[in-house]
């Protein structure tokens, strides 16, 4: 199943509904959600609940707004929240690009205070595990919010016609998707086809078993989307199902650049009823 923006699956649409891409924008649409809400964290210890479309998390940690090669950007929303392994590994990139040069890496969205379902942007990041990353690097944090507070993106990535990518591509991007998929933390990460076929073509024939993280999906061409495996201690986390397969560089990834996937047929089969939340999730939304 093709789900919205929870980016559970990767395999092409022919096993699903083509209409099912239209459901990658419904969690634009401003829905009133009481996570929203919520201005701070539960108390108690860090755990992860149900699963990155249909969770929460306990206990979460909030990021802070700079460390060592990162800027955390868009504060006003209020989801800088994440389990502390995400924090973690946040703060591991930010050190990985440190070592590189003087820009700055600009860390996007992770979870809202108690994860649950956002109002806007997102499907996923609902239990702290999730965290998006954009590919345009910031001379400082003072740029970044330039750039991003105004609600304008960076630039894509992806060239015209979504098959190549940009100008703008180059070996700082390459290493920030390489470093993120070499992290023992990182279950898989989201991109654009293009971005995907472009490391594939790039890396050579050595080790390329970190490729197998990298997932192509829609949109996700001036960002990528990290999400981290479920860590010890949350035994109600729900994982994904295992990556399997090889570096996902052949017909897999040719069908993603086919016109079936860059131009879906518009068109549905109707809404789909919201899934029940774990039930643990009601206790950590009225903070007990």
């Amino acid at each position: 199943m093709i789900r919205a923006l929870g980016v559970r699956d990767t395999r092409p649409v022919r096993y699903a509904s083509i209409a099912g891409v239209l459901l990658l924008i419904a969690a634009s649409a401003g829905e009133a959600t009481p996570w929203a809400e919520v201005a701070a964290p539960s108390a108690g210890p860090a755990e992860v609940i149900g699963g990155v479309s249909n969770g929460c998390i306990g206990g979460a940690d909030a990021l802070a707004e700079t460390g060592p090669g990162y800027v955390s950007i868009r504060r006003y929303r209020n989801r800088y929240y994440g389990h502390p392994d995400l924090l973690r590994f946040v703060e591991d990139m930010g050190r990985a690009q440190h070592s590189r040069g003087e820009r700055l890496i600009m860390i996007g969205d992770l979870s809202q205070p108690r994860g649950g379902r956002m109002s806007s942007s997102h499907r996923s990041h609902q239990n702290g595990l999730d965290v998006d990353i954009w590919f345009t690097l910031a001379d400082s944090p003072a740029a970044a919010r330039r750039l991003m507070d105004d609600r304008s993106d960076p630039q894509s990535m992806v060239g015209a016609g979504g098959r190549s990518v940009s100008a703008a591509w180059g070996p700082s991007q390459r290493n920030l998707i390489e470093t993120a998929a070499r992290h023992p933390q990182v279950d898989r990460i989201f991109v654009n086809a293009a971005i995907k076929q472009a490391l594939c073509r790039d890396s050579g024939s050595g080790d390329r078993d970190w490729l197998r993280k990298v997932r192509p999906w829609w949109r996700h061409d001036a960002h990528f989307h990290v999400r981290l495996r479920c860590p010890d201690g949350s035994p109600d986390c729900q994982s994904q199902a295992p990556l399997t397969g090889d570096d996902g560089c052949g017909k897999e990834l040719a069908w993603w650049l086919s016109d079936e996937a860059l131009k879906p047929s518009k068109g549905g089969s109707g809404s789909k009823p919201e899934p029940r939340m774990p039930q643990r999730c009601s206790a950590v939304l009225r903070g007990f």
